[in-house]
């Protein structure tokens, strides 16, 4: 099985995937920072602030956002709202973070807009990470999972392979692997509780072969 790098991109086939809480399990197992460079809706919190209050990470492994937005919309239209415009010029690089281990948590799926003319994916370009894609198991992620793999590849992005979250599938497994061509690294369950101990319980069981 693939060992995971000390540094990487997590992104999803769609919003309200999965990624922050695979983040959560991820960055908490491996002891990594994490960072949100675009958060879009900071009521009732930012995703940096439950990541670190759930994982009980130190604060020090949260690297703040690049932009952090009002509005829990599209990034491109939070800061319209907000009065500004993304720009990629302003992204540090993940070496100026100073974080030897960094998880990267992409805002929605790879084609989320962030200005007039560029989208998630070329934001993951310029950091030039490997891409580690969240996708759900349930019906519908065979599509969501191949299209975005395939974009990703069209653009010559590293990808790890797939972490699967939300009930146990195997059949759903089997299908992403074969028609994206690509390693499901790990199948995580619903939680019916969140906390640090959960998550590390979770990492340990489901995780453990690709740390």
């Amino acid at each position: 099985m693939k060992k995971l790098p000390d540094r990487f991109f997590i992104t999803g086939t769609d919003t309200d995937i999965g990624k922050t809480f695979v983040s959560a399990v991820l960055s908490l197992g491996l002891n990594s920072a994490y960072w949100k460079p675009v958060q879009a809706g900071t009521v009732p919190s930012t995703d940096s602030e439950w990541v670190q209050k759930i994982t009980e990470l130190d604060p020090s492994l949260i690297v703040p956002e690049t932009y952090k937005l009002a509005s829990p919309l599209s990034p491109h239209l939070a800061a319209k709202i907000d009065g500004i415009s993304i720009n990629l010029a302003d992204f540090p690089s993940p070496d100026s973070t100073g974080k030897t281990k960094l998880i990267v948590e992409g805002a929605g799926g790879i084609m989320v807009p962030l200005n007039e003319r560029e989208t998630m994916i070329d934001l993951m370009r310029q950091l030039d990470l490997p891409i580690l894609v969240v996708a759900k198991s349930g019906l519908g992620t065979i599509n969501h999972t191949v299209l975005t793999i395939e974009a990703l590849r069209q653009r010559g992005l590293s990808i790890l392979g797939v972490i699967m979250n939300g009930p146990l599938n195997e059949e759903n497994k089997k299908a992403i692997e074969h028609y994206a061509q690509t390693t499901v690294l790990a199948q995580i369950p619903l939680l019916t509780e969140l906390n640090r101990a959960t998550l590390l319980a979770a990492f340990n069981t489901y995780c453990k072969e690709i740390s």
